[in-house]
C-alpha cells in the first residue's frame, strides 16, 4: 500500500503491481485467442513503465512520428503506425520506426507507398476503413460520425485493393464491451467480405476494455477465434485504456476553500482542464478516494475546482464524512490512461510529477516538472 503522505503533490502514481495484473490478463487473452494485442500509446505512454510492459513482450501502436520513435527507442520494437496524414519531412523516419504502416486514404497510399520499396526492413501496409458503425455516444470520440475524415467507406473502396496492401484497419470502439466488439465484427464480416478475402490481417483498433470488471473475456476470445478461422487472417487489437485501467491515481492537495451562493469549492493544486481533460471533454465525474460519489444530505459537500484561470475548470459535487481542510489530500482514482498523455501547461500551472510504486521497489519519483519545462514549450 502506497503511503501517499510521502508522495510529492501533485503527482501521478502508477501501481506497478496493478499494471502487471492487467498485463497478465491481456497476455492470457492474446494466448487464448491467437490475436496480436499491442499497446496504444495515445492512451498510455508512460515510458518509465516500459520495463514492466517488456516483461510480457508487448509491442505498440503509434499515431505520430514521436510515438513511433518512443516505441523504437524506449520499448525496443517497431510500431504499428497509423496517422490521418503523413508528411514528406517525417515519413522516412516513420518508416525506420515502423513494422506496419496504415494509410487513412488511397491518396496518401499512392503518395508514400513508393518510398516503402526503399525501406531497410519489411513493412506491412494497411488501409483504414470506416465501417459506418459505432456504439460510441460522444461524437468527439466517434470516428464514424457522418462526414468523418477517418477511414474509407465501403462505397469508395476499389473492388481490388492494391497488391501490396496486406491489411485493413478499423477503429470505432471506445471503452466498449465484448458484445459491442461482436456487433462490430458481425457488421464488418458482412459489409467488407470482398476485401477481407484480399488481406492477411485485420486490425480492429482500440476500445476493447478487457481489464474492466465484468468484461466478458471468454466472448472476446471466441469472437476473435471464429473470425480468424473463418477468414484465415491475423487479428490485431490495439487497446490503450485496458493496459492502464485502474492502475494509478492523481494525488493532489486542497489549497483553498471558497463559497459562493451556497456552493463550497475545494480549490486544488491540479487542474481538470490541464491534467484531467477527459473529465470535461467526455465528460465524466472521476472517483475520489474516501469520498461519496454523489452528494449526501447532511454531509459536508464540495465541488472540486482546478487551479487554472478557466472558469469552467471544475467538476462536482462529492460529499465527505468530515469537513475538508486546507492541506488535505484529494486522490483521484484511475487517472493514468487518456490523462497523462493529454496534459497541457496552460497558465503555466505546475505539472504533476510521475511516480511508480510496487512491493519490490517501493515508491520512486521518476519525473518532476518545473519552470524550464514550461519555458521550453513556449519557444
Amino acid at each position: 500500500m502506497t503511503d501517499f503522505s510521502k508522495v510529492p503533490s501533485p503527482c501521478y502514481v502508477l501501481d506497478g503491481d496493478l499494471l502487471r495484473n492487467n498485463l497478465r490478463l491481456i497476455s492470457n487473452v492474446r494466448q487464448e485467442s491467437g490475436a496480436e494485442i499491442i499497446l496504444a500509446f495515445k492512451a498510455f505512454a508512460m515510458w518509465s513503465a516500459f520495463p514492466i510492459i517488456r516483461e510480457f513482450n508487448f509491442k505498440s501502436t503509434a499515431s505520430s512520428l514521436s510515438e513511433a520513435r518512443l516505441a523504437f527507442e524506449e520499448l525496443g520494437s517497431r510500431a504499428h503506425t497509423f496517422s490521418p496524414a503523413y508528411t514528406d519531412n517525417e515519413f522516412a523516419k516513420i518508416m525506420e520506426c515502423s513494422s506496419h504502416i496504415t494509410f487513412n486514404s488511397l491518396t496518401q497510399y499512392k503518395r508514400f507507398q513508393p518510398q516503402i520499396a526503399h525501406a531497410d526492413h519489411p513493412i506491412s501496409l494497411g488501409i483504414r476503413i470506416n465501417p459506418e458503425f459505432s456504439v460510441v455516444e460522444t461524437d468527439l470520440y466517434n470516428p464514424c460520425t457522418p462526414g468523418s475524415r477517418l477511414g474509407i467507406v465501403a462505397s469508395q473502396l476499389p473492388a481490388q485493393l492494391p497488391s501490396n496492401i496486406s491489411g485493413l484497419h478499423i477503429h470505432c470502439l471506445c471503452e466498449s464491451s465484448a458484445n459491442d466488439f461482436e456487433a462490430l465484427v458481425n457488421h464488418v464480416d458482412k459489409k467488407f467480405a470482398q476485401w477481407i478475402k484480399q488481406v492477411k490481417w485485420v486490425n480492429f483498433g482500440g476500445g476493447h476494455l478487457m481489464t474492466r470488471k465484468g468484461y466478458d473475456t471468454a466472448k472476446l476470445i471466441k469472437v476473435i477465434k471464429n473470425f480468424r478461422e473463418k477468414w484465415g487472417v491475423d487479428v490485431i487489437l490495439e487497446p490503450g485504456s485496458a493496459f492502464g485501467w485502474e492502475t494509478g491515481v492523481l494525488v493532489s492537495d486542497v489549497v483553498d476553500i471558497v463559497e459562493n451562493n451556497g456552493i463550497s469549492t475545494a480549490i486544488l493544486n491540479v487542474s481538470f482542464a490541464c491534467h484531467m481533460p477527459d473529465c470535461l471533454e467526455m465528460p465524466y465525474k472521476p472517483r475520489i478516494r474516501g469520498a461519496h460519489q454523489e452528494p449526501i444530505s447532511g454531509l459536508p459537500t464540495y465541488r472540486m475546482g482546478g487551479n487554472s484561470c478557466l472558469s469552467g475548470d471544475f467538476v462536482g459535487d462529492w460529499s465527505f464524512d468530515k469537513p475538508l481542510q486546507v492541506g488535505d489530500k484529494i486522490i483521484f482514482e484511475d487517472m493514468l490512461h487518456y490523462t497523462t498523455v493529454k496534459t497541457t501547461m496552460f497558465n503555466g500551472v505546475t505539472h504533476p510529477s510521475f511516480a511508480i510504486s510496487d512491493q519490490k521497489h517501493g515508491l520512486r519519483v521518476v519525473r518532476t516538472f518545473g519552470y524550464e519545462d514550461y519555458k521550453a514549450r513556449m519557444s
